[in-house]
């Protein structure tokens, strides 16, 4: 089955030339870079990768879509966009039409993008990116996500993805699933759908993390295995690749081939529209890297059609 990672983060050197806004620190001191990326994978038997430009680079995306476009069928990004700026409902209507742009992603939990959750201030990016089918991945905390459930309910055609089990890393161990159920509800909703990454970092026992298997559980059973996307968030994990790769089978053993097979990639390429990694003839293949990496890419390489949800009326 083709393995696809629902989120790593790529970024470059804070540079005179290429300044990053005073946010927070990276996960790490040394820059992350697609082709590093592209040997991690290998190593660890990853055949896909969704791309997600850092916090601390602001809202910026040319080095994910660079990687995308040196790399089809390898990456694809999840980009990053001002929702205040002016012209955001015009970059809606083309957003997909970038070559190895698949949708957008929201930290919601960091200041500014959380009260312009709660005051309506983003209704203009939901109806745009309903409209123009633009998927969204949003990180927010687990206890706010009423708030995601009046916009799914709302734009029923608006695909949206909540990360970490709606975890950030500024949530205090101890308060990581008290509020679950809030995150359970949401599934009544078909156009929600859950990222169970960042796993490793999310647990407060040795690997394998079995502490995660019953919140895990329970995110699967409500959710199906269709909707639940497996990710590393690679450049903060406390393991190795390999072994967040196989975390999930060791402490859900009960989990079929099936239900793996979607939750460790195809299902967020069906829910994402992304075919790159899964008609590719042998996965990554048996070649050298120079074979299985090209650096010419082509148009054809990408997939940009995504199955459009119902919409209803809404008053």
């Amino acid at each position: 089955m083709p393995i696809v990672d629902a989120q790593v983060h790529i970024w470059a050197a804070d540079t005179p030339e290429r300044p990053w806004p005073a946010r927070h620190a990276p996960h790490r001191d040394t820059p992350l870079g697609p082709e590093e990326l592209l040997e991690r994978m290998d190593e660890a038997g990853v055949d896909g990768a969704i791309l997600v430009p850092p916090s601390w680079e602001g809202e910026r995306n040319d080095l994910v879509l660079a990687a995308a476009r040196r790399y089809p069928g390898h990456f694809a990004a999840m980009g990053r966009l001002d929702p205040a700026a002016p012209d955001t409902p015009a970059r809606l209507a083309d957003w997909r039409s970038q070559p190895g742009m698949l949708g957008l992603r929201f930290s919601l939990h960091r200041p500014g993008l959380a009260q312009a959750l709660e005051n309506g201030e983003m209704d203009a990016v939901w109806r745009g990116a309903e409209r123009h089918g633009v998927p969204i991945m949003l990180l927010l905390p687990q206890a706010r996500m009423p708030l995601i459930g009046t916009i799914a309910a709302r734009y029923p055609g608006l695909r949206l993805v909540l990360d970490h089990l709606g975890v950030p890393s500024s949530v205090p161990a101890a308060q990581r699933f008290q509020d679950l159920d809030a995150l359970l509800a949401l599934a009544a909703h078909a156009n929600v759908a859950v990222k169970a990454s960042a796993l490793p970092c999310l647990s407060l026992a040795p690997y394998p993390h079995a502490d995660l298997a019953p919140s895990l559980r329970r995110v699967i059973d409500a959710y199906g295995a269709r909707r639940v996307f497996w990710g590393s968030d690679l450049s903060r994990l406390s393991c190795t690749y390999r072994a967040a790769v196989d975390m999930l089978a060791q402490i859900l053993p009960d989990l079929g081939s099936e239900d793996l097979t979607w939750i460790m990639g195809k299902g967020l390429c069906d829910w994402l529209g992304w075919q790159g990694p899964c008609v590719r003839d042998g996965a990554m293949g048996d070649g050298p890297p120079s074979d299985r990496y090209p650096r010419t890419p082509t148009r054809q390489s990408y997939r940009v059609d995504i199955p459009r949800l119902p919409r209803r009326r809404t008053s």
